[in-house]
């Protein structure tokens, strides 16, 4: 028997960026890299010798959730939504300041957990205080680290981003795995300085990283940028004491700002565009930026879908990412795919697997993850059952279904 080698055949193969396969087998190496696939009667005869899984129902790539925030899973169900952002971020900083270290520790530990649960392979997790590096890192979870950075005044942020690689190495030390990637990322266009922006997009593509930005998000957001007022202003007032006349502003769109500071393009995860129009969506896939979509977290902060249709037919595929437990009710990228199918029945259930696989995958720059493909390293994992005539609308409806890792990123060698 050829111990290297390992198959396995499923009723179901789903690919994640082709068609899927029925009846089919996927045979991966001692580190779980692909090494053949497609239908099993082809693919059991050229690797006669390999041990062989049977897999009674739909086998996967892992997941790619491309838009966490791991740090605030302490706030799971503790803020309230509906009212709009400006009111949900001013209490969940509220009750955040009130939090203990420990409890936030063992939180994101529950979450990193969950995350392997639900089987993912990686994430894009955007951070303010690098604590979850380290757990995503012995969880064998890959993908990029966007570290944060916000502040409207210039030189104070600037400071802040200059002492980035200091608060690295007192927060994680060494580095703790090639697998995830480092790049500092904006918040907003309206929290963080424009100047800063452009340099830290610019750093991000000239090093060959894809940075993140939360863009369009909600209507405050264009109402800020565009007229410098509205429930942003009003709260800078407040809470930063800032008064209205020192706030600048562009008199510009997000997704035109963007534009402008060098934030539109491959280098870029353009996050939520829940407020963007036709018009600025052609503009992003003129770009060729990422865009990553969080519907069920839009739905409870704003009670408002990004606009997946329009999405679609401007020529964008976007990523999936679940945003905080601050927002949602789980880390699960397919519940995200499923809450998508729910509201829009003409998507085709192949293409919502899609973006909770390849397109997450594509959008963090890592061909590697989220597909089954030969050199691939995706990870695979099985959910169980009688797929029926489409496997993918079979995993859309089966959201609730326990999953099972077949071949696990990190931990193929040790199977």
């Amino acid at each position: 028997m050829n111990k290297t080698m390992r198959a396995v055949h499923a009723d179901v193969v789903i690919t994640g960026d082709a068609e899927p396969i029925r009846d089919a087998a996927v045979v991966v190496d001692s580190v779980g890299t692909v090494v053949d696939f497609g239908p099993a009667s082809d693919v059991l005869v050229r690797h006669v010798g390999a041990g062989v899984e049977r897999v009674h129902g739909v086998l996967l790539p892992g997941l790619v959730n491309a838009h966490t925030h791991l740090e605030l899973s302490a706030l799971r169900g503790q803020i309230r939504g509906g009212a709009g952002f400006v009111p949900w971020v001013e209490e969940m900083l509220g009750i955040r300041a009130e939090g203990r270290p420990e409890e936030d520790e063992l939180a994101i530990d529950r979450a990193i957990d969950e995350l392997v649960a639900f089987g993912t392979s990686a994430v894009g997790e955007v951070t303010n205080s690098l604590v979850a590096v380290r757990g995503l890192a012995r969880g064998n979870i890959a993908g990029s680290i966007f570290h944060e950075v916000f502040g409207i005044e210039r030189e104070p942020l600037e400071r802040r981003v200059a002492d980035l690689p200091k608060m690295v190495e007192e927060s994680v030390g060494t580095w703790p795995t090639t697998d995830l990637a480092y790049a500092p990322s904006p918040h907003t266009l309206y929290t963080t300085h424009a100047d800063v922006v452009r340099r830290l997009v610019r750093d991000a593509k000239e090093r060959g990283l894809r940075a993140s930005l939360h863009l369009a998000e909600h209507a405050a957001e264009r109402r800020f940028l565009e007229h410098g007022d509205g429930p942003v202003a009003v709260w800078y007032e407040a809470r930063l004491k800032l008064r209205r006349e020192l706030i600048e502003w562009p008199g510009k769109a997000s997704i035109a700002l963007a534009d402008d500071l060098g934030a539109l393009g491959p280098h870029m995860l353009c996050v939520h565009l829940t407020d963007a129009r036709p018009d600025e969506l052609d503009l992003v896939v003129r770009r060729e930026a990422s865009v990553v979509l969080c519907p069920r977290s839009n739905l409870h902060i704003e009670t408002r879908l990004p606009p997946l249709l329009a999405a679609l037919t401007a020529g964008l595929f976007p990523a999936l990412g679940t945003d905080s437990l601050a927002s949602n009710s789980s880390l699960d990228v397919l519940a995200e795919a499923r809450a998508l199918a729910d509201r829009f029945p003409t998507v085709r259930p192949r293409d919502l697997l899609r973006m909770a696989t390849w397109e997450g995958a594509r959008a963090l720059g890592r061909s590697d993850l989220g597909r089954i493909a030969r050199g691939a390293q995706p990870g695979l994992f099985a959910i169980d059952g009688d797929p029926g005539g489409d496997g993918c609308a079979f995993v859309l409806a089966h959201t609730r279904a326990p999953r099972r890792w077949i071949v696990r990123r990190g931990d193929a060698e040790k199977s």
